[in-house]
């Protein structure tokens, strides 16, 4: 690796409701795809100071990070991305608060994990099994 060599790094979050659906976002930029809340992270910041950062904006909510499951590597993007189990933090009294979107977001929803891209799925999947042993895989 040369020392001016570059990488994009990302953090997300798999977040379910009661059911076990997955939260997914649907951007407003790009292809306009459904996704998990999180993204790039800052010059300076950690993994998991970037995933509450994302949450926070991307949600109108902070999220509590329970773990990191897993680490995959992106061709497509020349990107690894960072895998969280996150749930939604508690507002006061109403631990079911409103999701407030940012602009890059149009419509949030849960989906069942057949309803996930094929990469997505693998991803959550290996969060949602998780076994202590944080997962890799290259797409």
């Amino acid at each position: 690796m040369g020392f001016d060599d570059t990488y994009k790094l990302s953090a997300h979050a798999v977040i379910t409701n009661a059911e076990g659906e997955v939260l997914q976002l649907r951007a407003t930029y790009a292809d306009k795809t459904w996704g998990l809340p999180g993204g790039a992270l800052d010059l300076g910041e950690t993994i998991h100071e970037a995933l509450l950062r994302e949450c926070r904006e991307e949600l109108g909510r902070d999220v509590v990070i329970d773990y990191l499951s897993g680490v995959y590597y992106h061709r497509v993007y020349n990107s690894h991305v960072f895998i969280f189990r996150a749930h939604l933090k508690a507002c006061g009294t109403n631990r079911n608060g409103a999701i407030t979107l940012s602009s890059e977001h149009s419509a949030y929803d849960y989906f069942a994990l057949n309803d996930l891209s094929p990469v997505q799925r693998v991803r959550v999947e290996h969060c949602l099994n998780f076994n202590g042993e944080v997962q890799s895989a290259k797409f």
